[in-house]
């Protein structure tokens, strides 16, 4: 099962948590019109700008585990040759950061949370999942969030192996939501019927984090 030691405080983590606060980068726009690919408060960047928890964990692949479990019918976990034998599918999708950078275009390989949907067979009172990182991260989804069509369990960005910097081996991606409910370094998913807000759903940020509706924070 994954560990639940929580990350240490860090500069970082105390100014987002002032931002929170703050209500810092908000814009009060919450339409989007048809014709804007780039949600309020965004700007572009050709870069990807690595944001954690000050901690990048050192995962070789053959200690890499993955667990999932909770209420589900068919717990599995998995190791690297596992996992590498699911389904693979390749997703066009763009990122949007919490602290208002955006990137178009990255082409994602990995398994789909609808694949791995269809393998743990989810029970019928399950809403929610929590995703746990081995630098003690967690973050939590709405089952729904969690299965849309476009989301997916990475292991390859730009046809590359995912650096460790950007969360490799593994992290998923969901990229109708703010990317820090996208988690890095993924070591367990948990369906829970009950939601479980993560680590910065107690620290002031949001606990959906839609983009378009400018969902930063906590109201």
């Amino acid at each position: 099962m994954a560990d639940d030691s929580t990350p240490p405080e860090t500069k970082l983590t105390r100014t987002k948590e002032r931002w929170a606060r703050e209500g810092r980068f908000l814009t009060g726009r919450t339409a989007r019109p048809e014709s804007e690919r780039l949600p309020p408060g965004q700007h572009l960047t050709q870069d990807w700008p690595v944001l954690d928890l000050g901690v990048t964990p050192d995962i070789p692949l053959q200690r890499w585990r993955l667990d999932i479990y909770g209420a589900i019918d068919n717990p599995v976990f998995w190791d690297w040759a596992e996992f590498m034998r699911q389904p693979q599918s390749t997703v066009i999708s763009d990122i949007h950061c919490v602290t208002t950078w955006s990137r178009y275009d990255n082409e994602w390989t990995g398994l789909t949370t609808r694949d791995l949907v269809a393998i743990t067979q989810p029970q019928a009172d399950a809403g929610f999942v929590v995703l746990h990182s081995y630098d003690g991260y967690t973050t939590n989804l709405t089952l729904e969030d969690f299965a849309a069509e476009d989301a997916l369990l990475v292991h390859t960005w730009a046809r590359k192996p995912l650096e460790a910097e950007h969360g490799g081996p593994v992290r998923l991606v969901v990229p109708h939501l703010y990317f820090w409910k996208s988690a890095k370094w993924l070591q367990g998913i948990e369906f829970l019927t009950k939601d479980a807000p993560g680590y910065w759903e107690v620290r002031g940020y949001h606990n959906r984090g839609d983009p378009w509706a400018e969902q930063r924070y906590s109201e």
